[in-house]
């Protein structure tokens, strides 16, 4: 009778519970657990780099800014090398060309800007004179201010406040403590310069020669082709515009009797590779440089005005014309990469920020990008292509 009901028969044993999981499940949530660990690790490093580049900056502007211009400097080295130049002569060549024209634009810039900086306190007399109807214009309108705020009431009076500003250190002694570290750097970073393009011939052959695909080797070989030809691209062309802006905005302050018109030319040059901030400070700096040599306050600020105009034309009619799409890169990644590099590296940083955005978004569009919002929001993973074996349970039973 009991083995007709079956009360007695023993019950048979459960699979484990791993075993009840497709195959398929297994791997998505496998795939999901390596991303997780992946997007944490990855948010952990993000977190933690610029503090080590700030703290590292010794070591790190100076080899990250040989690296730029060395790869800026690439076309010109496979130009002579074309020319059976070989390779530490033609990276030797490369180096004392980039000295050169670095050479000119600091004496050309830095001389004249010392002398300026040395007759600033003797021109304050200068400048308050030719401010002088702003300032009256102005105590005029405060005075109405105070007029009209006393016939509503009186004010309580607040009591004179003391400031003591502590008095800088010598120029001296700033430039015994920070020009030899200084020349140590610039020895470091020429250097890096000249063993980098003289053995670029090699390196690349050898990273793509040593990939495991012949796909993969091609996928190098772009990869390092598209990097040198944005970034020599974009300083290069940016270069010939600074260059020309400087020299028609020299020659205009020439024309307006306006002394050391190649130091502001040269100026406005360097300061244009910091978009955004850049030519601000150029119209500042050539709004305090009229208001320090005319008398009058309005032709001082005819030197800004004109600078400003032809930013504007350069900026929005020759620049994109002559880039075009190749390079457009979207504002708001330049003001993030600006800020931030800035932070950083402080005014080197700020110069540094494009370029290294740029290979930086070479890399990763030939690399592909992780897909942090499919993962957060769409239960996918930061596999950029992933096999219908690996899809979750749901997808598989559509």
């Amino acid at each position: 009778m009991n083995d007709v009901t079956g009360a007695n028969r023993p019950a048979e044993p459960r699979p484990p519970a791993h075993e009840e999981l497709e195959p398929a499940e297994v791997a998505y949530r496998r795939d999901r657990l390596l991303a997780a660990l992946t997007l944490i690790a990855g948010t952990a490093l993000a977190l933690a780099l610029p503090f080590a580049l700030r703290a590292g900056a010794e070591f790190f502007m100076p080899v990250t800014a040989a690296l730029v211009i060395a790869i800026a400097l690439v076309p010109v080295l496979e130009w002579l090398e074309r020319r059976r130049i070989p390779s530490m002569l033609a990276a030797l060549v490369c180096v004392l060309l980039f000295l050169t024209v670095a050479n000119m634009a600091v004496i050309s810039i830095l001389l004249p800007a010392i002398e300026w900086v040395r007759l600033l306190p003797e021109n304050i007399g200068q400048i308050r004179e030719t401010l002088a109807p702003l300032f009256e214009f102005y105590a005029n309108f405060e005075e109405f201010i105070d007029d009209l705020v006393a016939a509503f009431g009186e004010t309580p009076s607040r009591g004179l406040q003391t400031v003591t500003v502590e008095p800088p250190n010598s120029m001296l002694s700033i430039i015994a403590t920070s020009a030899p570290f200084a020349v140590i750097q610039m020895f470091f970073a020429i250097l890096v310069i000249f063993f980098f393009l003289a053995g670029w011939t090699r390196m690349r052959k050898q990273t793509i020669t040593t990939r495991a695909s012949f796909d993969g080797a091609m996928t190098t070989a772009r990869v390092i082709q598209q990097v040198v030809s944005a970034t020599s691209t974009y300083l290069g062309t940016i270069t010939v515009i600074n260059i020309g802006l400087g020299l028609t905005v020299a020659a205009i302050l020439y024309f307006l009797d306006m002394p050391t018109p190649l130091m502001w030319g040269g100026i406005v040059a360097v300061l244009n590779y910091i978009p955004y901030l850049g030519p601000i400070a150029s119209a500042l700096l050539l709004a305090l440089g009229g208001l320090i040599v005319f008398s009058d306050p309005w032709f001082a600020m005819l030197p800004a005005v004109v600078f400003v105009v032809l930013h504007l034309l350069e900026a929005n009619l020759l620049t994109p014309a002559i880039i075009g799409h190749r390079l457009t890169i979207n504002p708001l990644l330049i003001l993030v990469a600006l800020s931030f590099w800035a932070w950083v590296w402080g005014t080197t940083g700020a110069l540094l920020a494009v370029p290294i955005l740029i290979i930086l978004k070479t890399v990763l569009d030939a690399a592909g990008k992780p897909d942090i919002a499919g993962f957060l929001f769409e239960e996918g993973t930061l596999v950029a292509e992933h096999h219908d074996d690996h899809a979750p349970p749901a997808a598989k039973r559509e």
